[in-house]
């Protein structure tokens, strides 16, 4: 990119639109960028050209994605835990105002026709290949698998953000497994667990809890065990920060020096969690900023989902983010 203005001068380009409910950036090695479309089902890649190409059609919700250490997509899939509609946020239903179409973005809805629980799938980037590694975890389904990272041993964390039904709540969850479907184990407890990252020393994993607007740092102690919390009060983890007001956490990524950002529905934007106890928060046009993804050869190079307007925007970062463990 020649235009070396950053987010913080408010650069953002729109790169991809017309989509679904993108989600899950991933940036690859060839400078295209993979992604999951939540409410399209599919698997997708954004080329170095800015076209649109179907990796794999996958029913359900895929939620988020990383690239194993062989160089397959591990997919969350949260199995429709939410059909999609669209609204138009200045005449919300049953104010009696007339919906502007221009004005209309797609939000998830908490209705399920089709919802038969989630899972952790492998696809093969090559061929299109789907395989369900894990839909259970001690007999009982998983609920909405939402995010996904890998450690630098091969295995990978993810969230599992539970659901809202009516006045019921079933919690959600950080679960830690290998990619051959013979290892899963539930680590820790949070409400509305999402965004998932890793610090870069590797000593820290990252979650964000939804509708808390909270961040949580858990202590890894070896492969896969996180620090067990204190029994009261019933802590997954330490508080890096709650944000004030009514703001939403979604997805998270790390940058090199340690800082977390997190995209940030209804206040749109990404919120910078930075190690002195600050934030910063960088607007996106979308209420619904889900997620985001570093690459390039600097690091800084960033796209961004503006899910409920079906954007990704590219723009550039004033620091480098965090390679991850693996890439393809």
């Amino acid at each position: 990119m020649s235009d070396q203005r950053t987010i913080e001068d408010g650069y953002l380009e729109p790169v991809a639109e017309g989509l679904g409910f993108p989600e899950g950036p991933v940036a690859m090695n060839d400078g295209s960028v993979l992604f999951v479309d939540i409410k399209d089902q599919l698997l997708r890649r954004l080329t170095p050209e800015n076209k649109i190409v179907n990796v794999a059609k996958l029913p359900g919700g895929p939620n988020g994605v990383a690239i194993g250490p062989d160089g397959a997509a591990y997919v969350c899939n949260n199995g429709g835990v939410y059909t999609f509609v669209k609204i138009d946020p200045l005449a919300p239903t049953g104010s009696g105002k007339t919906p502007n179409p221009e004005r209309e973005i797609t939000v998830p809805w908490p209705e399920r026709p089709n919802y038969e629980g989630g899972s952790i799938q492998r696809v093969d980037l090559d061929t299109g290949e789907v395989k369900t590694l894990y839909c259970k975890y001690k007999g009982k389904c998983l609920i909405a698998p939402d995010d996904i990272v890998f450690d630098s041993d091969g295995g990978f964390w993810f969230t599992d953000t539970g659901m809202q039904e009516g006045t019921t709540t079933e919690s959600g969850a950080v679960y830690y497994a290998k990619t051959d479907g013979t290892m899963l184990n539930q680590v820790a407890l949070v409400p509305t667990a999402n965004g998932i990252g890793i610090s870069p020393e590797g000593d820290k994993l990252y979650v964000s809890d939804t509708v808390f607007g909270r961040l949580w740092s858990m202590e890894i102690v070896g492969c896969g065990e996180l620090k067990k919390p204190n029994p009261v009060p019933p802590m997954p983890g330490k508080v890096v920060q709650t944000l004030p007001g009514y703001q939403w956490l979604d997805s998270l990524k790390v940058e090199a020096d340690g800082r977390v950002c997190v995209g940030t529905i209804f206040n749109g934007g990404i919120t910078i969690f930075s190690l002195d106890g600050t934030t910063q928060h960088l607007p996106v046009d979308d209420i619904f900023t889900t997620n985001l993804c570093f690459g390039g050869e600097d690091m800084c190079d960033v796209w961004i989902t503006a899910s409920s307007t079906g954007k990704i925007y590219k723009t550039r970062w004033p620091r480098p983010g965090l390679k991850l463990a693996f890439t393809a």
